[in-house]
């Protein structure tokens, strides 16, 4: 799959590195426990790996039964249980990353993969919250790496109210975390005005999906 992806002028270098995660994560306190932190520009020379995620993983369209109809999934999808070698090495030196990192706050590691690749603005995801598994009932965090086009990201109270966003960047890092999944929901809108791809990477502890 080819596509041109326009890169931000913080992420032209050509080596590909990750930033320290230590007194560089702003974290935002929402009601009810839940919580968001925020690390722009955490994964360096993010379009090299964009790139070769988009051509090295097995992306899958899916169909979904919606009310009384069957539906096409509006974004492709891949999934990578613990058991699976992440499909490029940027995402395994992540994932133990955010493990130092977050491991005692967590009170476990973070081990499976979700993929989703935004084709354009039409790809989207509706209000949702990880709530199956452990996330309906427990507090948990899921990290997510944004890579490609920036979209934006938003969140609001389960059950309607004033909406946040987050204009998510290449190489950006937000971690959703204590309460988040079971009292907040969040979404990327679709944007008309968004012609190019992006890859949302979902790393989350077993049991969170």
């Amino acid at each position: 799959m080819s596509v041109l992806v326009q890169e931000s002028l913080l992420d032209m270098g050509s080596e590909t590195a990750l930033s320290a995660l230590a007194g560089q994560v702003r974290r935002a306190t929402l009601a009810g426990g839940a919580w968001v932190d925020l690390r722009p520009g955490w994964l360096h020379g993010s379009a090299a790996v964009f790139a070769r995620l988009l051509d090295a993983v097995p992306w899958r369209a899916e169909r979904r039964k919606m009310y009384d109809k069957v539906v096409d999934v509006p974004r492709l999808l891949c999934f990578y249980d613990q058991q699976q070698p992440l499909p490029d090495p940027m995402l395994t030196q992540a994932l133990r990353s955010l493990n130092a990192h977050y491991r005692a706050e967590l009170g476990e590691e973070f081990r499976t993969a979700g993929l989703c690749l935004y084709r354009d603005g039409r790809d989207s995801v509706a209000w949702h919250g990880d709530r199956f598994g452990r996330g309906q009932n427990q507090d948990t965090m899921v990290a997510i790496l944004s890579l490609g086009t920036p979209r934006a990201l938003t969140l609001r109270p389960r059950g309607g109210g004033p909406s946040i966003r987050y204009e998510l960047g290449s190489g950006d890092l937000l971690v959703m975390g204590g309460s988040c999944q079971r009292t907040w929901d969040h979404a990327i809108p679709k944007a008309a005005r968004v012609t190019g791809p992006r890859i949302s990477v979902q790393f989350r502890p077993l049991g969170v999906r």
